[in-house]
């Protein structure tokens, strides 16, 4: 059978009618039934109920059906040729369908294309196992069946790494202690009181339009508005916030998480973990505060031309931040056993590790951060610099896309501008809105940015490009005793033995990842009854992450961000040579890591894992490819698509986060960093956009 592949590498484009294209419904009725037979061998365990099978085909067309029109199409197209008579041939089976195929025949079939060596037929297959994974452990039997405990408000704690701890209370901590101290009752912030506000239409007019409310957009926003300016803030999720964090994982992960949790570059090869709501990824992120370290600042510094960023000018910035944001050490008797691997370990094999700091106030270790803080205890943008923001005279608008930037006028340091808005507010009838000012700052994040500066026709040079991830790849440790990493607090030690491996100061670092089931499933390997194994041991497994700072190939671009002419997004991304050789490096530290801390058994996230017995066959992991999907990768730090610099052709802004060309607009996110930074990048961001948001206000008053 012929088969067209489309130019843009996605998904292939089918020459036969014998793999229809999805139009008004989400799957035609042949794909939902070749779909049926696929998940079948994927979670073979849900069809042993016939009731609960059903509900899972139906939960999983539902997922699908809320995706943007590409991604349903893509999908579609994948089940059609997951399910062809052509899948089964090339994995040397007679031609057949998947309907018409043995459960250990259809099997055969995923199998061969998980493992396949032409990229595409991996990421069909990997595109149609996560999701599978995803949906079914997203439900309660699933989620029941491993051990999971379920939403922490509606119980007591039930291990000792939950809940309050024993001691006297101290400012000096993050945590809450018995008796919990004062500031750990103050309710967690309620929608009502961000008092966010609904456009009709026509057109508003401020001093300042802030695009984006996350660490880059509250900040500016936060430091705009107490200098005297008026501002609008504009955010395209959802207000989420207090008791709406119910704390059930699968409708949280789709409601708070860009492109409802299924983000990822266009070969599926890097999943991208992006808060889309009020308070952006400072929502769900695991909220470690570090530092931007000083041998990075000095290269933005030599390289880039970064003005007043070194390490001693922005010592006091940081100071500043980590005490509005409550940022405090973790101490040694609040850390989850998740998190003891990594200390224990390395005290164990005489490595570096450290405590990190966490931007929280008496928090009470529910395990929930990557689902919105029900209690209030995330000093993230919801409890800080937004309600400083609105208390400051901002005004809020969520629900609110940013379409375009227009140029009203073109003369002066600050032009008129016009923002073009769609709101499409809780009544659901969407209405089009104009925002005029001369201050615009888009801080959408890394890849939203760079698409409305191209769909503004404010493009070009280095807008897009020099996308950075800190890649990310996994490993599991099995044990004998209870982890249960998705209680107490995520992430709360580093270890950072690995974190300058060349001369440049690129390497890997490794942390921890709370480990709730639908998205451990999704990331671990396999299919059926091996992974069914994985995920009945889910208490007794712990989970290392690690993480390097991508673009070691110094000035080359590994990524790129766009937009295609039907509006949606191309993400791409290839891990340069010598990050990945980072990355193995990395690999097989946090195995020594396992091993030290004394895991019985290591798998590593390979689509073919490697299973190791003991810190003696740790070599074995370098042996493994690593393009994509051979290794799913993820990031949570998606940086760099409009980076500060001095020369249009490789930077997006100047030293001040104005866009090249166009007077008056700025940016003030993640995009903004030059380079990977080389820690979780929050608090750079929350720095940079600190000192964008005065440098702006002084020269606004100026003039």
């Amino acid at each position: 059978m012929d088969v067209e592949w489309s130019s843009e590498y996605l998904s292939p484009v089918p020459s036969s009618s014998e793999f229809p294209v999805p139009t008004a419904a989400p799957l035609t009725v042949r794909q939902r039934e070749l779909l049926g037979a696929i998940t079948e061998v994927v979670v073979p365990h849900a069809f042993a109920d016939p009731a609960r099978g059903e509900a899972l085909q139906e939960a999983l067309i539902a997922r699908i059906a809320s995706l943007e029109p590409r991604k349903r199409r893509d999908l579609g197209r994948a089940i059609s040729l997951m399910g062809s008579r052509w899948a089964a041939v090339t994995a040397g089976l007679p031609p057949a369908p998947a309907t018409a195929l043995s459960p250990v025949a259809r099997a055969r079939v995923l199998e061969a294309w998980i493992h396949a060596r032409i990229p595409l037929m991996r990421s069909v297959a990997q595109s149609l196992r996560r999701l599978i994974l995803l949906v079914e452990y997203g439900t309660e039997p699933a989620q029941r069946e491993v051990g999971y405990r379920g939403p922490y408000h509606s119980r007591d704690p039930q291990v000792a790494w939950e809940g309050a701890l024993t001691g006297v209370p101290s400012d000096d901590e993050p945590i809450a202690r018995a008796p919990i101290p004062a500031a750990a009752h103050h309710p967690p912030i309620s929608p009502a009181r961000f008092s966010p506000i609904v456009l009709d239409g026509g057109t508003l007019r401020a001093d300042a339009v802030v695009i984006g409310s996350g660490a880059g957009g509250a900040t500016a926003a936060a430091r705009l508005a107490e200098s005297g300016l008026d501002v609008l803030i504009l955010e395209a999720g959802a207000l989420v916030a207090g008791a709406d964090f119910d704390e059930r994982e699968a409708p949280l992960f789709q409601r708070l998480y860009a492109d409802g949790g299924l983000r990822s570059t266009d070969d599926l090869g890097v999943s991208l973990v992006q808060g889309i709501t009020v308070g952006g990824s400072t929502t769900v992120n695991w909220m470690i505060m570090l530092r931007t370290p000083d041998w990075v600042l000095e290269e933005w510094a030599r390289d880039h031309g970064a003005e007043g960023m070194r390490a001693a000018d922005l010592a006091p910035v940081f100071a500043r931040v980590e005490a509005e944001l409550h940022a405090r050490r973790v101490p040694d008797d609040a850390h989850s056993p998740n998190n003891r691997i990594i200390l224990d370990g390395a005290r164990a094999l005489g490595w570096s590790a450290f405590a990190g700091h966490i931007n929280a106030r008496g928090c009470v270790r529910t395990g929930f951060c990557g689902y919105g803080c029900r209690t209030g205890a995330k000093q993230g943008m919801l409890e800080t610099y937004l309600p400083r923001a609105i208390a400051a005279g901002a005004r809020l608008v969520a629900n609110a896309r940013a379409e375009r930037i227009e140029f009203a006028e073109r003369g002066g340091t600050f032009p008129r501008k016009r923002v073009v808005v769609r709101h499409t507010p809780t009544d659901g009838r969407a209405r089009d809105v104009v925002i005029e000012a001369p201050i615009v700052v888009v801080a959408g994040g890394a890849v939203e940015t760079p698409l409305l500066l191209q769909r503004s026709g404010l493009g070009g040079g280095a807008v897009g490009k020099y996308l950075r991830l800190h890649p990310v790849g996994g490993l599991f440790g099995r044990y004998d005793h209870e982890i249960y990493a998705a209680g107490g607090m995520p992430l709360t030690a580093v270890c950072d033995e690995f974190h300058r491996l060349d001369a440049h100061g690129y390497g890997a670092w490794i942390e921890t990842p709370p480990i709730h089931p639908a998205l451990a499933a999704s990331s671990a390997p396999g299919i059926g009854h091996a992974h069914r194994a994985l995920m009945l041991d889910c208490r007794n497994t712990g989970t290392l992450i690690v993480l390097t700072r991508d673009g070691a190939e110094r000035g080359q671009s590994n990524g790129e961000v766009r937009a295609r002419r039907d509006g949606s997004t191309s993400i791409r991304y290839a891990l340069g040579r010598r990050d990945a050789e980072h990355l193995r490096i990395g690999m097989e530290a946090a195995a020594k890591l396992h091993f030290a801390a004394g895991a019985r058994e290591v798998i590593s996230g390979h689509a073919r894992p490697v299973v190791l017995q003991s810190a003696a066959e740790v070599g074995r992991l370098r042996d493994r490819p690593m393009g994509p999907n051979d290794l799913p990768l993820f990031s949570a730090h998606v940086n760099g698509t409009c980076r500060l610099g001095t020369d249009p052709r490789t930077a997006g802004t100047d030293p001040n986060g104005e866009r090249f060309g166009a007077k008056g607009v700025f940016v003030a996110d993640g995009s903004l960093l030059p380079t990977a930074p080389g820690v979780n990048p929050q608090e750079t961001i929350f720095a940079l956009s600190t000192i964008v948001a005065e440098r702006i206000a002084s020269r606004f008053k100026a003039g």
